[in-house]
């Protein structure tokens, strides 16, 4: 494919698989930004919970670095860092966003007197996580589109008419990183079909099931040693596992838990700031 860099800024080398991943996040955004908008989150929803997300896809992505790290110790013996692993970058994305979620809206916001710390949001993580999934999918598409650039994810040799050949693995392989990168792009389609044709609102046990039977089952086409650290399974086929169950378990979580919380914000009028702000000044002031 193409590995090599694109272009340098002021010597700064850039290549496809880091302008893929920034057009993959930047583009989650956009979407996330926009369905806040569209669903008629207020601007400190928006803000909020835009801004963990920002921290946590950072952090996410040292988390990926760190899985990896593990991995390539575990296999061995030495620490490695700079490789990534999607599924140790999601588990440290979602683990600190809810880390932060809970934080604000449990201990910072109810006991703060600073006017911008306090919780003025007109909805709550139950009516974002419904749509959270899709621009997940969007960003980890682009991602993937990446990995087929840069060579890394492939599959095991094939001589089929669909094998590309990679400089890493020195053959033509089965690239699985484009197949993947297929598989996202239809389960956000489907995703965002589900929730604002039909008002679905179980896309993130959705995403876990499908995402974890699809990643699972295609390890068994990856060639690339990722290392291992329970026998007959890859890592990532551990974590498919956990994925899966946890998918399952969401559909009752939410029944019996999280659809209590949704505050349903697109069912709300839309407040004017200035008109809310003089009604809370003159409440204060009775």
């Amino acid at each position: 494919m193409y590995p090599d860099p694109l272009f340098s800024i002021f010597g700064v080398e850039v290549y496809a698989y880091g302008v893929c991943m920034a057009v993959g996040i930047i583009l989650c955004f956009i979407f996330l930004l926009w369905t806040f908008s569209f669903k008629n989150f207020n601007e400190k929803c928006t803000d909020v919970m835009l801004f963990m997300g920002i921290i946590a896809t950072a952090l996410g992505i040292l988390s990926a670095m760190l899985f990896q790290s593990v991995y390539n110790y575990i296999d061995t013996g030495k620490w490695s860092f700079g490789a990534m692993t999607f599924l140790g970058g999601l588990i440290g994305g979602v683990g600190f966003y809810l880390i932060f979620y809970f934080a604000y809206t449990r201990l910072i916001s109810p006991r703060t007197k600073i006017k911008w710390l306090q919780n003025d949001m007109n909805a709550t993580l139950a009516d974002a996580v419904p749509f959270i999934p899709i621009g997940i999918t969007i960003a980890h598409a682009f991602g993937r589109l990446g990995c087929t650039f840069a060579g890394c994810c492939y599959g095991v040799e094939t001589d089929a008419w669909y094998g590309i050949y990679f400089a890493r693995a020195g053959y033509t392989a089965v690239p699985t990183q484009l197949f993947e990168c297929i598989f996202l792009v239809l389960l956000t389609i489907i995703m965002a079909l589900l929730y604002f044709k039909f008002h679905f609102n179980c896309n993130f046990g959705v995403y876990c099931i499908a995402y974890g039977v699809w990643r699972f089952i295609l390890e068994f086409w990856r060639d690339d040693n990722r290392g291992s650290f329970i026998a007959g399974l890859t890592p990532s086929q551990f974590w498919c596992i956990i994925m899966v169950l946890l998918g399952i378990g969401y559909f009752f979580a939410y029944k019996y838990i999280f659809k209590k919380h949704m505050k349903h914000p697109e069912l709300q009028p839309p407040v004017d700031p200035k008109k809310a702000q003089k009604v809370k000044e003159n409440g204060e002031a009775e």
